[in-house]
């Protein structure tokens, strides 16, 4: 947790500043940030992407502003904005996936386990329905539903007012409701 004495990130602060150790650092943080690219990416992608988060924040260590956030939300708003330049492709896994669950078929075994392990709980309307988003307000939303980061924290990630964190998850859910009609894919996929 940010703050702890034992991570070296300040003395009580929730703090980090680069005069910190950089080791602690990572080692309090790669597990979440991977799991939270792994979620929006595959493995591999993921092994990538969240060690080259921890490279970006290690050069621009120096550039750490504490008065804006905390380390966490920080490595976050790294590790979203090297997603954005994998958008493309992430915009034509959601829609895969969305053929793949509407379809019922799979052409082959690997596809099926990457099908099952990419998607986690994620369902083909739901995955098509992200698909359909704006990268800036499906950001806002897997920060929330995949990193599990308060709104602040999504505020500070993104470099966006708390407000617009708001508006922006407002707007998504309303998008959402409307392309699911009204449905809980979560729901309806554990009740049938």
């Amino acid at each position: 947790m940010i703050g702890s004495p034992d991570l070296g990130l300040g003395p009580g602060t929730g703090e980090w500043s680069p005069r910190d150790d950089f080791d602690r650092v990572f080692d309090a943080h790669f597990a979440e940030i991977h799991r939270y690219v792994a979620r929006r990416l595959d493995t591999d992608a993921a092994d990538d992407l969240a060690a080259e988060t921890f490279l970006v924040a290690f050069r621009e260590r120096e550039r750490f502003d504490a008065a804006r956030g905390g380390v966490r939300p920080w490595l976050y708003g790294i590790a979203t904005n090297l997603l954005a330049r994998h958008r493309r492709s992430e915009v034509r896994r959601w829609k895969a996936l969305s053929r793949t669950e509407a379809t019922g078929q799979v052409d082959s075994h690997e596809n099926a386990v990457a099908a099952r392990v990419a998607a986690g709980q994620v369902t083909g309307r739901l995955a098509g329905a992200l698909a359909g988003l704006a990268k800036r307000d499906r950001d806002v939303v897997l920060l929330i539903a995949l990193g599990g980061l308060a709104h602040a924290e999504v505020a500070a990630a993104l470099g966006i007012p708390y407000g617009t964190v708001a508006s922006r998850l407002n707007r998504a859910r309303k998008q959402l409701r409307k392309a699911l009609g009204d449905v809980n894919p979560l729901k309806e996929a554990g009740d049938g």
